[in-house]
C-alpha cells in the first residue's frame, strides 16, 4: 500500500523534466554557455536523486513501506537518456561553431574582387551611423566633410569568372536612412561565396556602431563614442576621444589612445589596451593574454576565474597563462583568483590578494603606506619591503614556516606542535600600515629589499 504518500520517482521525474527544460530553454539565449553549467553542475542531478530517495525512506520508515525509496530502472533510463540529450545539444552547437568557421574559411576556388560603386550621402556632422557588415573586413575612418562615403571591394570565391559576375551583380553596399541615423550595409548578402570589404569614412563628430557576423574591424581618429557588437574577427580601436565599447565573440582586440572609457565584454582571444584616460573594463572569457598599459582611472578585470581591481595604473599589467603581474599601480589594489602566480610590485596604495594554489610575491620598492592583506592556500607567499619600513605585522601559516630577515624586540614568532607558525609585532617606529599574511601547506617568507 502507498498510504497516500506521493511516489518519489514521479516527483523526481517531473523535477528533472523541469530542470532541464529549463537548461535548454535558456541555451537558446545568447550568453548562456550550456556546455559549462552542465560541465560543473550536473553532478546536481545525482545530490537532488539522492535527497529524494532519503525523503522517500523516511516518509516510508513511518508508514511501515521502504519500497518506495529503491531506484527503479525507469528513473535510470530518464537521467541516462536526458543527460545523452544534453551532450547531442552541446556536441551540435560545438561542430557548428568550428566546423562552420572552417567551412567559411575554406577556398572554394578563386577569389575574384571588384570594386565598390557606392554614390556618397550627405549627413549631418553629429549623425547616427550604423555599420552592418556579413563577411568582410570594415575599416571606419573620420573625415571632414558632412558625408558618408564608402570604397572598398566585394569578393567572390568562385570556380570560373562568369559565375563570380553573376554572383556579384547583386552584391553592394547601400546607405540608407533609417529612423533618426543613418546605415551603411551591404546587399545580397545571402550567397555564402560572397564577402564585403569596406572602408567607410564618417563625420568626426559622427555617433559610431559596428555590427559584423564574420570579419576584422578597424576603427580610428573618431572624436564620439565607439561601439562594435558583436564581433567575431579581430578589432582595432585607435586615437578616439569618446568611450568605446566592445562585444566580443571570437578574435583579439587591441585598443590605444582612447581619451575616454573601454569596455570590452563576451568572449575572445587576446585584449590589449594602452594609454587610456578613462577606465578600462573586462567583462567575459578571454583566451588569450589580457594586457593593459597606462590606464588613468584603473582597471576592472571580471572572469570565472579572477575578480581584479585596479583604482589607477601608471605602468603595466599582464594577465593570462597562469600568471597575473602588475607593475606600477599607484592606486589601490584588490584581486580574488586562484592557480595564478601573482607577482606585484610597486603598489602604491591598499594591496589584498586572495588566491589558491598559485604563489604569491608582492615587492615594494619604497616604505609601503597603506594596508596589506595576502591570504593564500597550498602555495608560498613572499613580500619584500624596504629596510626602511615601519610597520605593524600578523602572519600565519598552516602546516608551514615564517621566514622573516625583519628582527626586532617586538616581533614575536612561535610554532606549535602540529607545525602551525604565528609571527606577529611591529617593526619600526610602529606608525606604519598593517601587514596580514596567511597561508596553509606553503611558507611565508618576508626579504628586506637589497
Amino acid at each position: 500500500m502507498s498510504n497516500g504518500r506521493p511516489r518519489g520517482s514521479s516527483i523526481f521525474s517531473g523535477a528533472i523534466l523541469i530542470f532541464i527544460g529549463t537548461l535548454l530553454l535558456l541555451h537558446n539565449y545568447r550568453g548562456f554557455e550550456l556546455g559549462e553549467v552542465f560541465r560543473h553542475w550536473w553532478p546536481l542531478l545525482l545530490i537532488v536523486w539522492g535527497g529524494l530517495k532519503l525523503w522517500e525512506r523516511a516518509w516510508g520508515a513511518r508508514s511501515g513501506d521502504t519500497s518506495g525509496a529503491r531506484v527503479t530502472p525507469g528513473e535510470v533510463f530518464l537521467v541516462l537518456g536526458l543527460m545523452a540529450l544534453i551532450g547531442i545539444v552541446i556536441t551540435t552547437e560545438s561542430v557548428k561553431s568550428h566546423f562552420g568557421e572552417w567551412t567559411n574559411d575554406w577556398d572554394w576556388g578563386n577569389t575574384i574582387s571588384s570594386d565598390l560603386d557606392v554614390a556618397p550621402a550627405s549627413v549631418p556632422a553629429n549623425a547616427r551611423i550604423t555599420i552592418r557588415g556579413f563577411r568582410g573586413d570594415i575599416t571606419v575612418r573620420s573625415g571632414d566633410e558632412p558625408e558618408i562615403r564608402v570604397n572598398g571591394k566585394k569578393n567572390i570565391k568562385s570556380w570560373n569568372e562568369t559565375d563570380a559576375r553573376r554572383v556579384g551583380e547583386h552584391v553592394g553596399v547601400e546607405i540608407a536612412k533609417n529612423g533618426d541615423g543613418y546605415e551603411v550595409r551591404p546587399t545580397g548578402g545571402g550567397d555564402s561565396r560572397a564577402s564585403v570589404d569596406m572602408d567607410v569614412v564618417v563625420p568626426k563628430k559622427s555617433s559610431v556602431t559596428v555590427r559584423s557576423d564574420k570579419g576584422d574591424i578597424s576603427v580610428s581618429d573618431m572624436a564620439t563614442p565607439v561601439n562594435i557588437n558583436g564581433a567575431n574577427g579581430d578589432v582595432e580601436i585607435r586615437n578616439t576621444l569618446g568611450d568605446v565599447n566592445i562585444d566580443m565573440r571570437r578574435g583579439d582586440v587591441k585598443v590605444t589612445g582612447t581619451k575616454g572609457d573601454v569596455k570590452i565584454s563576451g568572449s575572445g582571444d587576446s585584449v590589449e589596451v594602452v594609454d587610456a584616460s578613462g577606465n578600462f573594463t573586462v567583462n567575459g572569457e578571454f583566451v588569450g593574454p589580457i594586457r593593459a598599459e597606462k590606464i588613468a582611472k584603473g582597471v576592472r578585470f571580471v572572469s570565472r576565474r579572477t575578480d581584479l581591481t585596479l583604482t589607477q595604473l601608471a605602468g603595466h599589467m599582464e594577465l593570462g597563462s597562469g600568471n597575473l603581474e602588475v607593475v606600477d599601480a599607484p592606486g589601490n589594489l584588490n584581486v580574488r583568483t586562484h592557480e595564478e602566480e601573482v607577482s606585484i610590485d610597486n603598489a602604491g596604495g591598499k594591496v589584498k590578494v586572495d588566491n589558491r594554489n598559485g604563489n604569491i610575491e608582492v615587492r615594494f620598492s619604497s616604505p609601503p603606506k597603506e594596508d596589506i592583506e595576502l591570504y593564500n592556500a597550498s602555495a608560498a607567499i613572499t613580500l619584500s619591503l624596504p629596510e626602511s619600513s615601519n610597520f605593524e605585522i600578523v602572519a600565519d601559516c598552516h602546516s608551514g614556516d615564517i621566514d622573516s630577515e625583519f628582527e626586532a624586540d617586538s616581533l614575536k614568532k612561535t610554532t606549535t606542535s602540529g607545525g602551525d607558525t604565528h609571527l606577529e609585532g611591529k617593526y619600526g617606529n610602529g606608525r606604519g600600515p598593517k601587514i596580514t599574511l596567511k597561508t596553509s601547506y606553503g611558507s611565508v617568507s618576508i626579504h628586506k629589499n637589497s
